[in-house]
């Protein structure tokens, strides 16, 4: 009987050890991988991405559906090849705190939860670091694990990226169409023209769909998509026009 029970004994021993090593590796993990998005984050402060994980899910998402005829279009401008309209319009419509917060406007949030409390149309609070965050790193969903990342790659490039490279990668990587990411591909996919010779108008037209780009045209604004164009201009001057986003770091 007792020679049972050591030899049991002896058993969960070894057991215990040869669990060990992958415990240990299941603990290394996340430092792992915590790691790696930094490395990933710090890369891209200085060479430019070929696509986004957005990108890459959208073509996945037309070949499962049997297009295979479907194409990303995107091609990347550094911000000093593109209209200054543009970011200053992107700012308007999406995140005018930009230049001023860490990555996540509180005010904003507070704002959006009040207004959710009393009914209607959810609305959001996502700054431009947060959705550039998204469209780089990550995929689209409403996931708490995905939110949960969207956090961290946010904090990672708010401490590694100057501001004016969050810009300048939030207007190469948005979706301003289906399948046309970046503000040169819908330069050229609506007006044939080059993102530098942008219009005002035009750049707040590409703003303006931002919230829904396969459900609204730049090229042909249905009247929310003018309404909303207009009041981007006018939201774009009031904040000082180009000149409001020269001086963020």
């Amino acid at each position: 009987m007792g020679a049972e029970k050591a030899e049991r004994k002896a058993g969960q021993a070894d057991e215990g050890r040869r669990r060990r090593p992958w415990l240990r590796r299941l603990l290394w993990l996340p430092v792992l991988l915590a790691g790696f998005s930094v490395l990933q984050v710090t890369w891209l402060r200085f060479f430019d991405p070929p696509f986004s994980t957005v990108m890459v899910f959208r073509q996945l998402e037309a070949w499962g559906q049997g297009d295979f005829s479907f194409r990303i279009r995107h091609e990347w401008r550094d911000l000093d090849q593109i209209a200054r309209s543009v970011p200053i319009s992107m700012v308007a419509a999406e995140d005018q705190r930009f230049p001023e917060h860490n990555g996540f406007d509180l005010q904003a949030i507070e704002k959006a939860r009040k207004h959710n409390e009393r009914g209607g149309r959810l609305r959001g609070a996502s700054t431009i670091s947060q959705q550039t965050a998204k469209n780089v790193f990550l995929w689209q969903g409403r996931s708490w694990v995905r939110k949960g990342l969207e956090v961290w790659y946010t904090l990672l490039i708010e401490a590694l990226w100057p501001k004016q490279r969050i810009i300048e990668m939030y207007v190469n990587v948005a979706e301003f169409g289906d399948g046309i990411y970046g503000v040169q591909a819908a330069a050229q996919a609506y007006w044939g023209k080059d993102a530098a010779r942008l219009s005002p108008a035009e750049s707040a037209r590409l703003a303006a769909v931002l919230p829904a780009p396969r459900r609204y045209s730049a090229a042909n604004p249905g009247p929310y998509v003018q309404r909303r164009a207009n009041w981007i201009q006018r939201q774009a001057r009031q904040l000082g026009g180009a000149g409001y986003l020269d001086e963020t770091d």
